[in-house]
This record gives C-alpha cells, sequence and structure tokens, in this order.
C-alpha cells in the first residue's frame, strides 16, 4: 500500500464517501446524498484510493463502475457503516419507520400481501413498491428498499441473498383451444396457436422452449403484456397459449379454466430470492420476512 500506516480507520468519511459512490454508480448522485459538491467526492475517493492503493472504481461515460476489489470492500464495510449510522442517528423518541418492501406485483398480490397482512393489522407500518428485479435490487443498492423479492440474484457481494422459493413454470391454454395435454407434445404441434408473451423478447417462454423442447424458440408473440395476471386472464378468454407460474394460476388449473399441456415430473422453474439491504435486520424487517418465508413453502 502506498500508505504504511493506514489502518482503515483514520477517517471514517471516505469509507461513506466510497459506500454512497458504490451504491449511487455516479460522483454526482453520492454528492447529493452525502450533502456535499462533487470535487469533494472526487477528491476524498482519490485519497482513499491512494490510501488502499488500488483503483476503486473505473470511469465511463454515465458515471464510475466498481472494480472486483470494490465489491469485495463495499460487502465487508457496508453492514457495519450501516450499522453505526443507525446507532448514532436513533432517537429512542422517533417514530416507528414502516418497512420498504419491494417485488413483482404479480407476486405480491398473489402471495406476499396476504401473508403479510397480519403483520399491518397488528400495526406495522410497510411501505410496497413494484417494479423489475433489476430496479428494484438498485433502489435496495441505494437504500431505498428494506427487502425485496427478486426473480434474479444480486450481482455482487453488498445485497445478502437467499433462496425463498422454487417458483415452477406451466405451459398452459384454454380447453377451448383444443390441444391435447401430453407430457409427449412437441413444440411443433403448437406452431399454429398464438403466443402470449411478458415481454417482446419472450423471457419466460423461452426459458420454458429450451427447458422442455430443447430448442430455442423463434416465434414472434401475437400478444404482449407486462402483467402475469393478464396473460392468464388472455389465455383463459381463449387468445392463446403461454407460461405462468403455477401459484398465480393454481385456481384456474383446479376448476379447468386452463389446462396443464405439457405435465412433466421435472418442471421449468425459477429460484425466487429473498434479498435485504446491507446491516443489520430490524425486528419489523424480520418479520416480514419470516412471514414470506412461511408462505411460500406451500408453493
Amino acid at each position: 500500500m502506498s500508505d504504511r500506516n493506514f489502518d482503515g480507520l483514520r477517517d471514517v468519511q471516505l469509507w461513506r464517501t466510497f459506500l454512497a459512490a458504490y451504491r449511487h454508480g455516479s460522483v454526482s448522485a453520492a454528492a447529493r446524498a452525502l450533502g456535499v459538491a462533487q470535487s469533494s467526492v472526487t477528491v476524498q475517493l482519490q485519497a482513499l484510493e491512494r490510501s488502499v492503493g488500488w483503483p476503486l472504481f473505473e470511469r465511463h461515460a454515465r458515471g464510475i463502475r466498481p472494480t472486483p476489489s470494490a465489491d469485495e470492500l463495499a460487502g465487508r464495510i457496508a453492514g457495519p457503516l450501516d450499522a453505526l449510522a443507525e446507532a448514532v442517528g436513533a432517537r429512542p423518541d422517533a417514530p416507528a419507520a414502516p418497512v420498504r418492501l419491494g417485488g413483482a406485483s404479480e407476486f405480491l398480490a398473489a402471495v406476499g400481501l396476504p401473508a403479510v397482512g397480519p403483520l399491518v393489522a397488528d400495526g406495522m407500518l410497510l411501505a410496497v413498491t413494484t417494479g423489475l428485479a433489476d430496479d428494484l435490487l438498485d433502489r435496495l443498492r441505494n437504500g431505498e428498499l428494506d427487502v425485496v423479492v427478486s426473480a434474479v440474484r444480486p450481482r455482487g457481494r453488498t445485497l445478502p441473498a437467499m433462496p425463498l422459493f422454487d417458483e415452477e413454470f406451466a405451459l398452459v391454454a384454454s380447453p377451448q383451444r383444443g390441444i391435447r395435454p401430453s407430457a409427449e407434445l412437441r413444440a411443433s404441434d403448437l406452431d399454429e396457436h398464438p403466443l402470449l408473451a411478458y415481454g417482446h423478447d419472450l423471457p419466460i417462454l423461452r426459458r420454458f422452449w429450451r427447458h422442455s423442447f430443447g430448442i430455442r424458440l423463434e416465434r414472434k408473440p401475437a400478444l404482449v403484456a407486462a402483467d402475469l395476471r393478464a396473460l392468464a386472464a388472455a389465455a383463459v378468454a381463449g387468445a392463446g397459449i403461454t407460461v405462468l407460474p403455477t401459484y398465480l394460476i393454481s385456481q384456474e388449473l383446479a376448476d379447468g379454466r386452463l389446462v396443464d399441456l405439457r405435465p412433466s415430473e421435472v418442471p421449468s422453474i425459477n429460484t425466487v430470492f429473498l434479498v435485504r439491504r446491507p446491516g443489520p435486520v430490524t425486528p419489523a424487517a424480520a418479520l416480514i420476512e419470516r412471514a414470506l418465508r412461511e408462505a411460500t413453502t406451500v408453493l
């Protein structure tokens, strides 16, 4: 290292600045979060890089990108620094802050909110944000959320992530489409049936095709709706075929409004993660996590 006497404690402010820059992804955003000038953030980051002896960020047109060394450092210091900030900033008479929960709207509506509803009834404050996994994880890194239910595992080591459950997917359609369910159903048997997709790039459908048929899906969707509940409703109405998580359509499968076209003992799955912000877990957030775990054990 360039400074042999550096023990990491000489100036905690340097580490606070580093963590703000790491979480926000730009010098300007870090400066706003800290309430200082951009030049101050730049000078402190340069000082810290000189102290540790290696680069922490790569500069690019849209901001700064952390190096692997920065990922490792952030993973080690985020929890202690957040705990310190919480300890020195807490007031005994401060009002309770709401737990900030993020997740896909479909999961929260079908599973998440019914699971935590009793906690709210008992007096817990809860603020819910829905959206795509990558966006929610970014907000978690920035300290805007406390817990996120994510369909993707976060990159790096700064966000503690634990598997929550494996969501199973089924290829479904209304019986009125006349497709005979079979474990031997081929992809070519579906060529004449419209595809109902979550996105234009067919993210869920392509994964199912690769897993179940062993081929890449190249067709264009007939309907695109970024809401799995809307796709389920369209499928029930006979619009076409789609792939959906079974927890979301359990009732439609049970009463026959939708049919599992290719039942399998080894279904297509995707692991969903419970991700929390770095630092100590508050009792309220721990109750949320426990409720979500209990609710997903039966899915």
